[in-house]
């Protein structure tokens, strides 16, 4: 019975998009209203594209950040090998 539930609602769903798709395409209001969404979908796709810049730029200072971290890091791994372990540093 499970199987058949499951169909059920897939066929009402597949049913209900197409009579979606319908009105929005073939219908005199549907393109009014579709045209009246096309501004604002274009509207998001811009502001999709300007976060994906904005994410793209913090990516770069977070690696330069980390970078210079390691960087750091590793000088003073270095500064440390200087001494021998029973000298400490005169810092």
């Amino acid at each position: 019975m499970r199987r058949d539930s499951q169909a059920m609602i897939a066929t009402v769903a597949g049913a209900l998009v197409g009579a979606a798709a319908a009105y929005l395409f073939f219908t005199d209001h549907g393109r009014r209203v579709r045209r009246s969404f096309e501004p604002a979908l274009e509207d998001l796709a811009q502001e999709l594209a300007s976060f994906r810049v904005t994410v793209r730029r913090a990516l770069g200072v977070a690696g330069d950040g980390w970078g210079l971290l390691t960087d750091t890091l590793d000088d003073a791994a270095v500064q440390l090998r200087k001494y021998p372990p029973h000298q400490s540093s005169p810092f």
